[in-house]
């Protein structure tokens, strides 16, 4: 019976050390994500290794759909990606991307979208987000929003209180990059990339639902209103100085940090990053999350959002499968060394037993021969 219990508690530590030998790299992993959870370029790093492990080919595949696409940029950025993680890439792939993006960045397209963004005031690329700026800075692009959604406004229609409150903002800014001889230019840009996004539906819904809110507040009405009903896109100073006067800069400190985070994804992981950003946050800490991430990772921020999209930024979901892993791997623990425990127990007992009875055998021995 002895023997069957201490053999019982044997399979018991056998099976809590394989136990644990399976639960152990996903606990090591679940701890340093959850480690890692307010720190955007560790976090993205440990689950991009994980995606990495488990698919290598994912790289290649993006890059081909990129390319297919026409976004050089994120093939670009594919590549810098498996260059630092060290994922070899074929030289038809690599030459591939390396035409693209001179295509991409030739002249004469540089042109044409410069002048799209000038014009139309929507940009997707460096070149016509280059363009889109230059009219802003001229005032020309935000006063156009501004007159268009405040006559919308003014007649009851509906508006996009998001556009105006921004384009007001973007007058605001513009007055003081030329006051600070451009060191206003990334609020500047960001303003502009976040219009931008809001106009061709490319701005989360969460984000966007944020934004809306705070904008709401940020217009006096009915001075816009009186702006808009004097003011001309011909005469874009007097204009400005009127929509100026409307806009209430000390309600506008969330909408503009919202615009600086924007302007430091740019600065480093470029346009379409930015409005990668944009599109998969939820609110601003989201935005201001991407800006770590892009500090951090610069032009490989593209290719690392594509793949883990808002887990890039932060535990969106799974934080209790996360934990659930660290808590079997604790009870894992728990069972090895409680059996362990109990082994040595009945080990001891055992070996206490035989010796005990060994002593005895001995005595009855020892006290026959003495009577014999």
């Amino acid at each position: 019976m002895k023997a069957a219990s201490l053999g019982l508690s044997l399979l018991c530590v056998t099976l809590s050390a394989v136990l644990g030998v399976t639960l152990w790299p996903h606990a090591r992993e679940a701890g340093a994500i959850l480690t890692a959870q307010n720190d955007p370029p560790h976090l993205a790093d440990i689950r991009l290794e994980s995606v990495l492990r488990n698919d290598p080919g994912v790289i290649g595949r993006n890059i081909d759909a990129a390319i297919a696409a026409g976004d050089a940029d994120l093939a670009d950025s594919f590549v810098a990606l498996a260059q630092e993680k060290r994922i070899p890439l074929s030289d038809d792939t690599i030459r591939r991307v390396t035409d693209a993006v001179t295509e991409e960045n030739s002249t004469s397209h540089l042109a044409k979208r410069f002048a799209s963004g000038l014009v139309t005031g929507q940009a997707d690329d460096v070149a016509s987000l280059s363009g889109t700026v230059a009219g802003d800075l001229f005032v020309i692009g935000d006063v156009r929003d501004v007159l268009r959604e405040g006559k919308h406004l003014a007649m009851g229609e509906e508006t996009d209180r998001l556009v105006l409150s921004l384009a007001a903002a973007g007058l605001a800014v513009t007055a003081a990059a030329y006051v600070s001889v451009g060191g206003a230019s990334p609020l500047r840009a960001g303003l502009s990339l976040v219009k931008d996004a809001r106009k061709v539906g490319r701005l989360g819904e969460g984000l966007a639902a944020w934004a809306g809110r705070s904008a709401r507040e940020i217009v006096d009405a009915p001075a816009l209103e009186q702006a808009v009903a004097t003011g001309s896109v011909w005469r874009p100073g007097k204009t400005a100085t009127a929509i100026r006067a409307a806009f209430h800069a000390e309600k506008a400190d969330d909408l503009v940090r919202l615009a600086k985070d924007v302007g430091r994804v740019t600065e480093r992981a470029g346009t379409r990053g930015g409005f990668d950003a944009l599109k998969i946050a939820e609110d601003p800490q989201d935005v201001a999350r991407a800006a770590r991430l892009a500090q951090a990772e610069g032009g490989r921020t593209r290719a690392i959002l594509k793949i883990l999209g808002r887990g890039a930024l932060l535990l969106a979901s799974g934080a209790f499968e996360l934990t659930l892993w660290l808590f079997s791997a604790l009870l894992a623990l728990f069972g090895f060394l409680s059996s362990v425990k109990s082994v040595t127990e009945r080990a001891a007992q055992a070996w206490l037993t035989r010796n005990k009875a060994r002593r005895l055998h001995k005595q009855l021995a020892a006290t026959t021969v003495a009577q014999g």
